[in-house]
C-alpha cells in the first residue's frame, strides 16, 4: 500500500536527508568522497587509455546504482543508530540484490534510445550534421578565446529547425521526469522490501504519481539546495586551485561535491521511501498512523 501525502512532505524528505547527513557527516561524507575518488580514477584511466573509454563508461554506468544502494544502506544504518562503514558501499552486491539494482538502468537506456529515435525523426541526419558542425565551430572559437558576435551566431544557426529542436528538448525533459519518478524510491524497495527490479520501479512510479505535489516540492527544493552546495564547493575548489593548480582544484570539487550531494540524496530517498510505504526507521507502523492509503 502507498500513502498519499501532502505537498509539504516533499520538504520533509529533503530536510530528513540533511538531518541524517548531520548525524554522521564524517562517515557518510567519506563514503560519498570514496565514490567520487573511484569515479575520478576510472575517468583518468579512460583518458590515459582511450581504447578503453567505452568499457570504462559501461563500468561507471553499472557501478552507479550499486554504489547508491550501498550508500542508502549506510544512511539507514545511521538512521537506526549504527555507524556507516566503507564496507556498506558493497551491500548492493550482496543478498541477490544486484540484478534488481541493475534493472533500474533500463528506464535510462530506453529513454536514451527513444530520444535518439525522436532526434532523427524530428531533426533529420543532415540537420544533425550541420548542428554538430556549428557546435564544433563555436567550441573552437571559445577555445581560442574568440567571442562570436550575435550576428555571427545568428548566421551560423540560420536554417536550423529551431522549433523541432526545442520540441525534442521538451520531450527529453518529460522523459527525464518519468525516469526520475520510476527510479525515485526503487532502490530502497529492492534493498529493504525485497522487491524485484521491475516491480520496485512500478511501485516507485505509482507512488510518485499518487504524490505529484510532494514530488514537485521535493525536486524544486533539491535543485535550490544542490545549487547552494555547488556554489560553496566551487569556492573551496577555487582556493585549492590557487594553491595547487587546476587539476587539484577539479579533484577537490569532485570529491567534496560527491561527499555532500550523494549522502544527501540517499538520505532524502530513504526518508521518502519510509513515508510513502510506512517504513519509518525500517519498521512497518500501523497503516493508519499517518497519510491516506491508496492501492
Amino acid at each position: 500500500m502507498i500513502r498519499r501525502l501532502p505537498a509539504s512532505a516533499g520538504a520533509e524528505w529533503l530536510l530528513g536527508g540533511f538531518a541524517l547527513l548531520k548525524r554522521a557527516p564524517l562517515a557518510l561524507g567519506t563514503l560519498g568522497a570514496l565514490w567520487g575518488l573511484l569515479g575520478t580514477l576510472v575517468l583518468a584511466v579512460a583518458a590515459v587509455l582511450p581504447a578503453l573509454a567505452a568499457a570504462v563508461q559501461l563500468v561507471v554506468a553499472i557501478a552507479g546504482p550499486l554504489l547508491f544502494a550501498g550508500l542508502v544502506w549506510a544512511v539507514r544504518e545511521v538512521q537506526q543508530g549504527r555507524p556507516a562503514l566503507p564496507a556498506h558501499l558493497a551491500r548492493g552486491l550482496q543478498d541477490g540484490h544486484m540484478p534488481g539494482l541493475l534493472a533500474t538502468l533500463l528506464p535510462q537506456v530506453v529513454a536514451g534510445l527513444l530520444l535518439g529515435i525522436l532526434l532523427l525523426g524530428l531533426v533529420g541526419p543532415e540537420q544533425l550534421q550541420r548542428l554538430s558542425a556549428v557546435s564544433e565551430e563555436l567550441n573552437a572559437m571559445a577555445a581560442s578565446g574568440v567571442q562570436p558576435s550575435p550576428e555571427q551566431v545568428q548566421e551560423m544557426i540560420a536554417g536550423l529547425p529551431a522549433g523541432r529542436i526545442l520540441l525534442w528538448l521538451l520531450l527529453g525533459m518529460g522523459l527525464a521526469v518519468v525516469v526520475a519518478m520510476t527510479i525515485f524510491v526503487s532502490v530502497p524497495r529492492i534493498m529493504f522490501d525485497g522487491r524485484p527490479g521491475l516491480a520496485a520501479m512500478g511501485d516507485s512510479l505509482r507512488a510518485s504519481l499518487h504524490n505529484l505535489p510532494a514530488l514537485v516540492v521535493f525536486f524544486l527544493l533539491a535543485v535550490i539546495a544542490l545549487f547552494a552546495v555547488y556554489f560553496v564547493v566551487m569556492l573551496v575548489a577555487l582556493v585549492a586551485q590557487g594553491l595547487a593548480g587546476p587539476l587539484f582544484g577539479a579533484l577537490v570539487a569532485q570529491v567534496l561535491l560527491m561527499a555532500v550531494v550523494m549522502p544527501l540524496l540517499a538520505g532524502s530517498v530513504l526518508v521518502a521511501w519510509g513515508q510513502l510505504f510506512g517504513r519509518e526507521n525500517g519498521v512497518s507502523p500501523d497503516p493508519a498512523a499517518s497519510g491516506r492509503l491508496v492501492a
